[in-house]
């Protein structure tokens, strides 16, 4: 059964489940990467000599720095995870539907890694107050970039109308 959606694709439930899982695929590699490079370079700092000359301030933000990596790490891997053991039980749908809400939590905690990341290194580099000015202007951008302008998009009606049915809308897929 072929379902029509107006100006949208035809194509089924399952072949639509099926592009949404691959490009979904695409993202997470892209994400999954810079995640795994980020916390593999902090899980490396702390057997650095210098690492025995930071404050306590600065060990407790590289502690929740490398928690949070992990928690990116293991949220943006989630999906996989999540296909893998649902294969074969017809639940396309509902895996997309899933791992795609991982992924965009996935993304905040990526955001919220990033920043206290680059927190460590301009507070370890800098010194002074200019370190959270240039982190708080770098998360703005980070916010604009990966969340505002889409929603801005959205908001604007460039991004055109959703396609699928109404099951789809608030689901988190694109």
């Amino acid at each position: 059964m072929t379902e029509t959606h107006g100006r949208g694709r035809e194509e089924t439930q399952e072949e639509r489940a099926d592009r949404q899982w691959s490009e979904l695929l695409q993202e997470l590699r892209v994400a999954q990467t810079g995640v795994q490079i980020l916390f593999g370079f902090m899980l490396a700092v702390v057997f650095q000599e210098r690492f025995e000359d930071l404050v306590d301030v600065d060990r407790t933000i590289y502690v929740v720095t490398v928690m949070l990596g992990a928690a990116t790490a293991a949220t943006l891997i989630g999906p996989v995870s999540y296909h893998r053991l649902l294969t074969g039980r017809r639940m396309k749908p509902q895996t997309v539907i899933w791992a795609s809400r991982m992924t965009v939590l996935g993304l905040v905690l990526l955001f919220c890694t990033m920043c206290s990341t680059l927190l460590l290194i301009m507070r370890v580099a800098l010194h002074n107050q200019l370190a959270l000015w240039l982190v708080g202007g770098m998360a703005l951008w980070f916010l604009l970039c990966w969340f505002g302008f889409p929603l801005w998009a959205v908001a604007k009606g460039r991004s055109g109308p959703r396609v699928g049915d109404t099951s789809d809308r608030g689901s988190g897929q694109a």
